[in-house]
């Protein structure tokens, strides 16, 4: 029997639509429009399987060069075709949707395929990210599962050395056992890469700058060895956000977000995002997400579109204060070690002996600074001494200790303790005394008298530091470093 399904991305049945979508007209006169285009026919197909798991997704090469994100993420509709015309996109609350008859579908039939909020924040993410179309997963570690699935069993990823601990855990005890063979490779080193690739690889996956040691990989000359030798290049840009990086931009296949952290930005909703830049990469991906079921739930999505809004505030906001915070570490007599890819544009400021404390190279530092917009907001530091960074974690009040970063408050973690400790000891590269920093948009002042008596409480004789009060720093806070950009991330990079 000849099936019918009648597609749309609007978020109201053809048949129950009573008005036509309001055209807006275009935003500082750029090509294309800025909302989900209607694409409102029906198609028949012999075979239920050929079906679409949703509506088509439009996909958005004609105006990638578009409005800025910044008023992208607060612009964006999602549901223009809604003859209420909401200001805020609706919750879709279910799992299945009432078909027109027995032989026809509508444009969405059940919630893991697809549902009108979770189109809606896909289609946002696919424009911030240039893509062709991107899926929200119910977590980063999900969306980094399909990722892997696009792999069969004899092909071959590489993945920088420097890499997320739940991502080397999946790598090692899941992939390697389905058939995959893995490589750890330093991604910072191309010519290093060059030699590892084979006809067999198909994946290089990446993090830039990685996490928790800030190591920069040259996306775009990666992306060129990549391309020769037939090879997919996937980067986790979690660290930075559509707002600071858009990797497909710079020859990437597909680009990773734990939407966890930035994206959402209040510790409130736990998802993961894949955007593609190709039509044949995304319909892979598409299946996967409704062969597995690892789709994003209907009220997760309203949040995340919640959260978005307001992305480019807390992003440019934080990374301002984490400006303050590197300054401020690069003075502190007990670290030793400072990892944070802006740390050369604090340096020019600070001179002195204090720049050989920065673990990023000006080679480094220039190659982020031509593929990203600014340093980002999270930073690493070593002290040298294990029980003394264990202190400063335990001591501080303002930062919260957790295992995650991107949030609207300051965080704090030893890696080898939390984010990273699966990854067994001795394949860990990472120094025991570790200590990460997720700067917060609280006032930087607040931010740096916290750190300032944590190094206090820490160099004390204090038995439980976490019961220490009224300790005040033994000198005051560096005076806050002055932005050359008034607080604009677009020139960070300029000297």
């Amino acid at each position: 029997m000849t099936r019918m399904r009648s597609r749309s991305v609007d978020s109201v049945s053809s048949r129950s639509r009573v008005s036509e979508p309001r055209h807006l007209g275009k935003i500082n006169g750029h090509g294309g429009p800025d909302w989900i285009e209607p694409h409102n026919f029906t198609s028949q197909v012999e075979n239920y399987n050929d079906l679409p798991t949703f509506p088509e997704r439009p996909h958005f090469e004609h105006d990638r060069d578009g409005i800025n994100s910044r008023t992208l993420v607060v612009s964006f509709d999602g549901c223009p075709n809604d003859p209420y015309h909401p200001a805020s996109m609706p919750i879709y609350q279910t799992a299945t949707f009432v078909q027109p008859s027995v032989t026809e579908f509508g444009p969405y039939d059940y919630t893991r395929s697809g549902n009108p909020t979770r189109t809606a924040v896909e289609t946002l993410v696919a424009k911030l990210e240039g893509a062709y179309a991107a899926f929200a997963f119910t977590s980063g570690m999900s969306a980094l599962a399909t990722l892997i699935h696009l792999l069969k069993s004899g092909d071959e990823v590489l993945a920088c050395a420097d890499l997320y601990g739940g991502m080397h855990r999946l790598l090692t005890q899941v992939c390697a056992r389905q058939g995959v063979k893995v490589k750890f490779v330093d991604t910072t080193n191309l010519a290093r890469v060059e030699r590892e690739l084979s006809q067999n690889t198909v994946l290089v996956h990446v993090e830039t700058p990685s996490n928790p040691l800030q190591k920069v990989t040259d996306l775009k000359r990666l992306g060129e060895l990549c391309r020769k030798n037939g090879t997919l290049l996937s980067v986790d840009a979690t660290m930075m956000s559509p707002i600071l990086m858009q990797p497909l931009k710079l020859g990437a296949d597909i680009v990773m977000h734990s939407a966890t952290k930035f994206l959402s930005g209040h510790s409130d909703v736990m998802a993961g995002f894949l955007a593609a830049g190709s039509e044949d990469i995304c319909k892979r991906i598409a299946f996967l997400q409704n062969a597995e079921g690892t789709a994003l739930a209907p009220f997760d999505c309203w949040l995340l579109l919640r959260g978005i809004k307001t992305m480019a505030l807390r992003v440019e906001r934080a990374q301002e204060n984490a400006r303050h915070v590197a300054n401020f570490l690069s003075k502190q007599e007990k670290v030793k070690k400072l990892h944070y890819v802006g740390t050369h544009y604090v340096g020019t400021h600070n001179g002195g002996d204090e720049t050989s404390k920065f673990s990023v190279s000006q080679k480094a530092f220039e190659t982020h600074g031509k593929q990203a917009k600014g340093a980002g907001c999270v930073m690493s530091f070593e002290t040298g001494d294990m029980t003394f960074s264990q202190r400063v974690v335990d001591a501080v009040q303002l930062f919260k200790i957790t295992v995650s970063f991107g949030s609207c408050n300051s965080l704090i973690e030893m890696p080898c303790t939390l984010s990273h400790a699966s990854i067994p000891a001795e394949k860990r590269t990472l120094p025991a005394d570790l200590i990460r920093l997720s700067v917060g948009i609280e006032d930087a002042r607040d931010i740096i008298d916290d750190l300032a008596r944590a190094f206090k409480c820490a160099a004390s004789d204090a038995e439980n530091v976490r019961e220490m009060t009224e300790v005040e720093p033994s000198t005051p806070a560096s005076p806050l470093v002055r932005s050359s950009s008034n607080g604009s991330m677009d020139n960070h990079w300029t000297s």
